[in-house]
């Protein structure tokens, strides 16, 4: 897949960075924007009014709301291929080039594509639980739960899909909203609301990732989420390299060696072109 003309230099100068080295990554939502799941910030993305984890817990009609609208966009979400850039990154984990995945997407698409060690920083869409109780269930069978008892609900061909895999619903009226099958509690979705930090224990995985690293990659994000800077910050206290490919501006632009504004799937795909693998020894 060619780099566009306007990154190439920066490419080149980015892979000179990165030779050699064992890299963390780190990617937001800019990675997957070519499997179809829009990005929050960038160019074009549709206006969103996330939901926030004080409304979801205290507001029964907007938890009603949300439950409509993921419902009726998780096929969509679901359904959602890995594309290039996945598949780049899996593939430099394999040579030994990327020492693993630190990810803000929700998606799963890393894993779907193949890399083995990802830290999923916001949770993932694949699980429910159990606010009261902590029981675990597969969004799947919440899904059939939704529409059996929900019968009058229908998922259309083509929907607006949302960078959490939700969409924007004509009407909540009347829509049972899931609960706990173990206790009658309340069920949310396992991934970080804004408004909720990050578990630390997730971020302590993210931070030793970096740690036995000699370089640092972020891919696909503006960086406006303060988990990713302070793991870029956390990079550059080590001295180490911090190598940025995103469309656009980033917080975080003056801090990088180098910084390629183009296609996240482009350049992934160039860098596993051209990154030498690295022998065991120095994994």
């Amino acid at each position: 897949m060619a780099v566009t003309e306007g990154s190439r230099a920066q490419t080149g100068r980015a892979i000179e960075v990165l030779s050699g080295k064992r890299v963390a990554v780190l990617t937001g939502a800019g990675v997957s924007t070519d499997s179809g799941i829009p990005d929050y910030r960038g160019e074009g993305a549709p206006r969103r009014s996330p939901m926030t984890a004080q409304t979801f817990l205290s507001d029964e009609a907007a938890r009603r709301r949300y439950w409509v609208g993921s419902h009726l966009g998780w096929q969509a979400f679901a359904a959602a291929e890995p594309n290039a850039g996945h598949r780049a990154l899996a593939a430099l984990e394999q040579r030994g080039v990327a020492t693993g995945v630190i990810t803000q997407n929700v998606d799963g698409l890393h894993l779907r594509a193949g890399s083995r060690r990802v830290v999923e920083l916001h949770g993932t869409m694949r699980r429910v639980f159990c606010t009261r109780c902590g029981q675990v269930f597969d969004r799947r069978d919440i899904g059939e739960r939704v529409e059996r008892d929900n019968p009058w609900i229908t998922v259309p061909e083509n929907v607006e899909l949302g960078p959490d895999g939700d969409v924007l619903p004509a009407t909540s009226d009347g829509f049972v909203v899931p609960d706990c099958s173990v206790c009658g509690g309340m069920l949310k979705p396992d991934v970080v609301f804004f408004g909720e930090f990050i578990p630390a224990e997730k971020f302590r995985e993210a931070a030793q990732l970096v740690a036995a690293s000699d370089a640092l990659l972020v891919a696909g994000s503006s960086l406006v989420v303060n988990s990713g800077i302070r793991l870029v910050e956390r990079a550059r206290r080590r001295r180490v390299p911090v190598v940025i490919v995103n469309r656009g501006r980033t917080r975080a632009d003056d801090r990088a060696a180098v910084k390629v504004d183009g296609s996240a799937s482009e350049v992934l795909s160039a860098f596993a072109d051209a990154l030498p693998d690295l022998p065991a020894a120095a994994r």
